[in-house]
């Protein structure tokens, strides 16, 4: 898995955590963290692939 896809996940994670712990204290600060959740599944998706098709493009020459 490439290192900017996981990076993103780790970001993915901690910001559905953040989100979570903001939504039971009563914020409404939560909705910043899902759309920072949303945007860096994005992203993780996005490298995972872009990995996955260099990878595909050097096998076959």
């Amino acid at each position: 898995m490439p290192r900017l896809a996981l990076y993103a996940l780790a970001v993915c994670v901690l910001a559905a955590a953040a989100a979570v712990l903001s939504f039971t204290r009563g914020s409404w600060l939560g909705v910043v963290w899902v759309l920072l959740a949303g945007l860096s599944s994005n992203m993780a998706w996005y490298y995972l692939r872009r990995g996955r098709a260099a990878r595909r493009d050097s096998v076959t020459g």
